[in-house]
């Protein structure tokens, strides 16, 4: 495949520069050499009136391309890129390590989410430091005295991400293992080498990248936990912001096979993320809103039913199902030996119909009245897509 030729405007990535999914896309960009401006938006300016008016979102990272399209959810994102810049790949041509590129990217990006937040907002010096960061820049446009709006933000991020997404004194330890778990099994790997599947990143690098980048190695809390126990993941953050696919040597793992440490992540994903994955996938068929589930000896109460997440679900079965014949075995037989075969394919295809006008990453611009802007303040736009259906598809 040509390269595409670089656009004569660069890109226009929208991001806060403490958000976890922000990082991950610029950190690719960066990584693919892909010309960008970014832009920090602040939620009375460019986020309510650039970014909510062409996406529907009131959240970040979103780009606008030089033809005037909006883009939004990294994963998408990623994947239109590399159709469109394809030098410097960070998916694998083989179809076994493409496959379970894709699997852990999702798990870093979906799993690691409630330890990340539950570290930013769960622990005091965390959250202080945090708040009055959201006070100072995104929020600044605000007519409140700085303190207030601190302490609102604080309030905001912890009732939806903390409490409303069941951490709670039963479920804390576990929550927080997820983190400490991770950070041993990679400490593990880069030890070894300098990216997961070799000399050169790849798709699950940039996946464990949104929460190791924007909040594990920079909060408060959890970098201090990192750089005591996991000294070569801290290295690693820095050796991936600063890597260039044009100064990049090196090959990935030999074709139709997978290093032997990534084994504990895929154990991880079958005993943790896709159980988790299905028990939401049921609730939302059932057309609940909320949830219980146990995974890995914990029960979590309460738990809100992610649409968004069903189709994550969608996406990694349709991807298991393109596998070509001579790479379904070899792949068949990881994931039954890690525990994730049977909750990736059990009660079967669960549709989200999550996107029903548009093709991710592809975004429409919508008309927005007052009234839907004051609960956006208040609520967010977490997970979900504009105009798809709350309730499951018949």
């Amino acid at each position: 495949m040509s390269a595409v030729s670089a656009p004569a405007e660069p890109y226009t990535l929208y991001l806060f520069w403490i958000s976890y999914f922000s990082g991950k896309m610029q950190a690719y960009l960066r990584y693919k050499e892909i010309p960008h401006r970014t832009v920090e938006p602040k939620w009375r300016g460019e986020l309510l009136h650039e970014v909510y008016a062409n996406t529907g979102l009131m959240k970040v990272p979103v780009v606008r391309t030089p033809q005037g399209e909006w883009l939004a959810d990294s994963t998408p994102m990623i994947d239109w890129f590399e159709a469109r810049h394809p030098l410097g790949g960070v998916i694998p041509e083989d179809p076994l390590q493409a496959f379970f590129c894709r699997l852990v990217e999702d798990y870093a990006d979906e799993w690691l989410w409630r330890p990340a937040l539950h570290y930013r907002w769960s622990y005091a010096a965390d959250a202080h430091a945090l708040s009055r960061r959201f006070a100072e820049t995104f929020l600044s446009d605000q007519p409140m005295p700085r303190a207030m709006t601190a302490a609102m933000a604080r309030n905001r991020q912890h009732r939806i991400y903390v409490a409303g997404d069941g951490i709670t004194a039963a479920t804390r330890p576990h929550v927080e293992s997820i983190y400490l778990d991770t950070l041993d099994r990679l400490q593990a790997i880069f030890e070894r080498r300098p990216f997961l599947l070799g000399a050169r990143p790849c798709l699950a690098d940039f996946g464990f990248f949104a929460s190791m980048f924007r909040h594990f190695s920079r909060d408060p809390t959890p970098s201090l936990i990192m750089q005591q126990r996991a000294p070569a993941v801290f290295e690693w953050v820095a050796r991936l912001w600063n890597a260039r696919h044009s100064a990049t040597r090196g090959e990935w793992y030999a074709p139709g096979s997978l290093p032997h440490d990534w084994l504990p992540l895929l154990r991880d994903i079958g005993s943790g993320y896709l159980p988790y994955l299905h028990a939401n996938a049921l609730a939302w068929r059932e057309g609940r809103s909320r949830f219980d589930v146990a995974v890995q000896g914990t029960r979590y109460r309460n738990l809100p039913v992610v649409q968004y997440r069903v189709w994550c679900r969608e996406r990694l079965q349709q991807h298991f199902a393109a596998l070509p014949e001579e790479a379904r075995a070899p792949v068949e037989e990881l994931l039954a030996a890690t525990g994730a075969l049977q909750p990736l394919l059990a009660d079967g295809s669960i549709a989200s119909g999550l996107y029903t006008d548009t093709v991710p990453p592809l975004c429409r611009p919508r008309a927005v009245g007052m009234m839907e802007r004051l609960r956006l303040f208040v609520t967010g736009t977490h997970w979900q897509v504009p105009g798809a259906p709350k309730h499951p598809v018949p």
